[in-house]
């Protein structure tokens, strides 16, 4: 029997696959039969020569699985989850490394607390250099709150498991926990996932959620520009979600608005100290949340 079953989505990420296997074999602390991956490919443009390398190399060790369509981040991992036999989801990203055995200690945690519904680890954009977001608060806290908490307690490692959802690109849950919340929203083709995922199962099943600042892995995140397009998809995608909770319109713009007001601050810094900045962007989007509370 499967022990994990680990669910990878990839898009173009030819270049990024082999080195995240590769990681996983090399840190894999338990028998290898015990693992079942499966890889979802997402309808690249160079798929079938990925896929015939990833047989070449690894032979019928890796189930593989071409998605006809690009359905999204969530579609595609309930197309995985659907398949896995273990009882134990990893959830991980191609461009994620891991730095450590990690599977004997995190099997450990599930077969004795039998509660416990996921588990998360220390992010690290490098070997030497700590991501200041393993994890967050919910985006329905104050946002004031919500910046100023997040970075302390990454920074002192103090998880809230009833408040805060583990970073997305690579964490554990069991099956029939993600099952029974309804797997990933297929509503939504990118971001917000983890915040989701985090609200039905503390609701269903309670706070029963493990991080772990002594286990690592990489994330190989690039420095992303600063975009006004890009912040006001992840505001409308934040507001959607939030409804759907019955979360109102009105009190996520202000969440966000509050959280603005401190990037505008830090951001204002950063010109002052003649750093690269995105201080005219955070202020344009400051003024687009303004005018939609208007219209709200």
């Amino acid at each position: 029997m499967k022990r994990f079953s680990i669910i990878i989505v990839t898009y173009n990420s030819d270049k990024d696959i082999f080195d995240c296997l590769e990681s996983i074999w090399e840190n894999c602390d338990i028998p290898h039969e015990d693992l079942e991956i499966i890889v979802v490919d997402n309808n690249s443009k160079n798929a079938d020569k990925m896929f015939a390398e990833i047989r070449d190399k690894y032979s019928d060790n890796i189930i593989l699985i071409k998605n006809d369509k690009n359905g999204g981040y969530g579609q595609g991992n309930n197309i995985g989850i659907k398949q896995a036999s273990a009882p134990i989801i990893m959830i991980m990203n191609p461009d994620v490394r891991l730095m450590e055995p990690i599977f004997k200690t995190i099997l450990k945690a599930f077969e004795d607390d039998k509660k416990l519904c996921m588990y998360g680890m220390q992010q690290m954009f490098s070997r030497v250099k700590k991501s200041n977001r393993s994890f967050s608060f919910t985006n329905m806290m104050n946002g004031h709150l919500w910046v100023i908490l997040t970075s302390l307690c990454n920074k002192m490692g103090c998880f809230f498991p009833k408040y805060q959802y583990l970073q997305g690109s690579c964490f554990f849950i069991r099956k029939d926990v993600i099952e029974h919340v309804g797997l990933f929203d297929e509503r939504y083709f990118l971001y917000g996932e983890e915040d989701d995922l985090h609200y039905k199962v503390v609701r269903d099943f309670g706070a029963h959620i493990k991080y772990n600042s002594k286990l690592h892995f990489i994330h190989l995140v690039e420095d992303r520009p600063l975009s006004l397009d890009y912040e006001m998809m992840l505001l409308d995608i934040a507001i959607k979600r939030h409804e759907d909770k019955g979360y109102s319109r009105t009190k996520t713009l202000k969440n966000y608005l509050r959280r603005t007001d401190l990037r505008l601050i830090r951001e204002w810094y950063k010109y002052k100290r003649g750093k690269k900045n995105g201080y005219e962007v955070v202020r344009q989007f400051r003024y687009n949340i303004k005018q939609l509370m208007k219209v709200n």
